[in-house]
């Protein structure tokens, strides 16, 4: 029998999507939104649950279930051209089963678990909410161990499992099936131009994997992670005590950069959420000044002009009093933010592993230094909130 762990409360759900927003880095899809489909889920009496890696038979088929394109609210040049094309959405099946379906006949094999392709409150509610309506259980775990722009950057390329084969299914019915693409790279091209042509988003189901491979490539145990630090941080406010250096305490983090926010730079662009965050430093940071460049989610920082923390490391904005993580389209100038970091997977810093989210692959010359190195002799994993 599978041992299960369920989220029996809509606070089991915040706390959840509260951890997930830390692993998000910026992206990851919305909170609120992620929210509000659990608690739909939960009204609808499904049960949201996950077992681990281990209960799921190794001949079982699994699949990988998400959206792809920019994290940017809809302009009102989209919001008029979809009129203008007089789509409305489709109500005879969520798109996001739609695209797993189809996948599954696409093949010739049924699912019988679904696997998150990465962290973040939206990915991770969409992941349980396909989950539960579909009754097949969700892997405690993901494939990335944080958020991530692109396809490529994940562990079933790292560790040559690529899937050449999606599904696309939008919220108006349109449905494609990519049979092969020669590359990860055109595949990620493909799902972001049919998320353009979309309006938007599009539903997609890739990486279907017999579970035993599944489990060679997971990073396993992310989803109760998630919900580990949520609950953390929740008592942490409950007792009065700080919220972000509980959570740090508990994901061996450090605490980077205390300031307000007072420039952004933002462009939706190619099915991506770009931008740059300018940062004035507060407290123990008065008088520095950080940058962080992102592509949906944080990727390159800049301390007083010098490159710093870069990815595969994660670098979460979080809110500096409630230290509640922040999605990076909801950022805004004027904010009180507190930066951040977290070690990043060990396979992402390896030469394949860089190439594919280090600096470089990002168009930056930087030379890649791991977390740990540069917070060598500071004391930012237990310096007190000023």
């Amino acid at each position: 029998m599978m041992q299960k762990t369920t989220l029996n409360t809509l606070q089991d759900c915040e706390d959840l999507l509260e951890g997930a927003l830390w692993m998000g880095t910026g992206g990851g899809g919305s909170y609120e939104e992620g929210l509000d489909l659990l608690r739909e889920v939960m009204e609808e009496g499904f049960s949201l649950e996950w077992v681990k890696a281990d209960d799921i038979p190794d001949s079982t088929w699994t699949v990988t279930v998400g959206l792809h394109g920019s994290i940017g609210a809809l302009s009102e040049d989209t919001l008029k051209a979809i009129s203008q094309a007089e789509l409305t959405e489709n109500q005879d099946e969520w798109y996001l089963i739609t695209a797993v379906k189809e996948l599954g006949a696409f093949i010739n094999h049924t699912f019988g678990c679904i696997v998150s392709g990465e962290l973040g409150p939206g990915s991770v509610a969409i992941s349980l909410a396909v989950s539960a309506r579909m009754g097949l259980p969700l892997v405690d775990g993901d494939y990335i161990g944080r958020a991530v722009p692109e396809e490529t950057q994940s562990t079933y390329c790292l560790f040559g499992k690529q899937s050449n084969m999606f599904t696309g299914v939008d919220r108006w019915g349109n449905i494609v099936i990519v049979k092969n693409g020669v590359n990860m790279h055109s595949l990620e091209r493909m799902a972001k131009m049919l998320a353009l042509a979309s309006y938007g988003d599009i539903a997609v189901a890739t990486t279907p994997l017999p579970a035993n491979e599944m489990k060679e490539i997971l990073v396993p145990g992310t989803i109760t992670r998630c919900l580990e630090i949520g609950r953390t941080l929740r008592k942490a406010r409950e007792d009065g005590s700080d919220p972000i250096n509980a959570g740090l305490e508990l994901v061996n983090g450090w605490r980077l950069f205390d300031g307000i926010v007072s420039r952004l730079e933002i462009e939706d662009r190619d099915g991506y959420y770009f931008g740059t965050a300018y940062i004035d430093g507060t407290g123990v940071s008065a008088g520095q000044k950080l940058e962080v460049w992102f592509k949906n989610e944080n990727h390159i920082t800049w301390l007083n002009g010098s490159p710093w923390v870069c990815s595969p490391d994660l670098v979460t904005f979080l809110d500096s009093k409630s230290g509640r993580g922040i999605y990076n389209s909801a950022l805004k100038e004027g904010d009180e933010i507190t930066a951040v970091g977290m070690k990043g997977l060990e396979g992402f810093r390896t030469e394949l592993g860089l190439s594919l989210l280090g600096p470089e692959h990002f168009g930056f010359e930087i030379d890649y230094v791991p977390i740990e190195e540069l917070m060598v002799g500071t004391d930012s994993r237990i310096e007190e909130k000023p």
